[in-house]
């Protein structure tokens, strides 16, 4: 599994519950932070008198490190700048060697729009232009390595009816839900997402009762799925 936040906590708040599952189950987890966030994305560092960027990176670093850690993945952070993020053909270079280094089975990063942070939608076609590459034309020979095609999905944004979000896919984040808590502590930075991310989580569980899930259910993350599943019947 391959994780791409525009920020360093992204995945924290929006797929750690999945990631948890995942590793838990004997899966390998690499989680990819395209920027610290140190400007936009770290509210509670800078009400701290005299604080810096550099140093705002290095504690975000470590609190992101102890977030992968809690959930079983391993971290990387690219470190290129957030509000705005800009990614440069190096950049896209360095995420398709990614890809093609750990063919992943799947993929979940930002959607496409997000009216309340200019950063998301940037990762996402990122993110989108460097599984394409990796890929190249899908199983037809090509002069570069490529990996078959994985599947993508889209983690929930913060105001998912202003961003196009489509939930067609919940996670049940139950037997998990304390190490994504252990997750969500780590990011003292940001403790004000908590209790909302909390709290979507017991929302979305509620909504999946409609698809089949039972009342022990209590914790659910929401991904919409963007590529095709193939079955052999229904």
């Amino acid at each position: 599994m391959l994780i791409v936040g525009a920020h360093a906590a992204d995945f924290v708040w929006r797929a750690s519950g999945a990631i948890a599952l995942h590793t838990a189950a004997g899966g390998s987890a690499v989680v990819v932070a395209l920027s610290y966030g140190e400007r936009g994305e770290s509210g509670d560092l800078w009400l701290e008198p005299g604080q810096t960027v550099e140093n705002v990176k290095r504690i975000r670093h470590e609190e992101a490190q102890r977030a992968a850690d809690a959930i079983g993945a391993s971290f990387e952070a690219f470190d290129l700048g957030d509000y705005p993020l800009r990614i440069g053909d190096e950049a896209i270079d360095r995420l398709v060697e990614l890809i093609v280094r750990t063919v992943p089975d799947v993929i979940l990063t930002h959607v496409a729009a997000d009216p309340g942070n200019p950063d998301h939608p940037v990762a996402h076609a990122a993110v989108d232009l460097a599984r394409k590459l990796a890929m190249g034309a899908a199983g037809v020979p090509s002069a570069f390595p490529t990996i078959p095609p994985p599947d993508v999905f889209l983690f929930e944004p913060h105001q998912p009816e202003l961003s196009g979000f489509f939930p067609n896919t919940f996670v049940d984040i139950t037997p998990v839900l304390d190490r994504k808590n252990e997750a969500m502590e780590a990011m003292a930075s940001q403790s004000y997402l908590r209790e909302h991310y909390r709290a979507r989580a017991s929302q979305r569980a509620a909504q999946a009762r409609y698809a089949g899930v039972g009342k022990e259910v209590t914790a659910v993350e929401a991904f919409q799925r963007v590529t095709p599943e193939v079955r052999a019947r229904l």
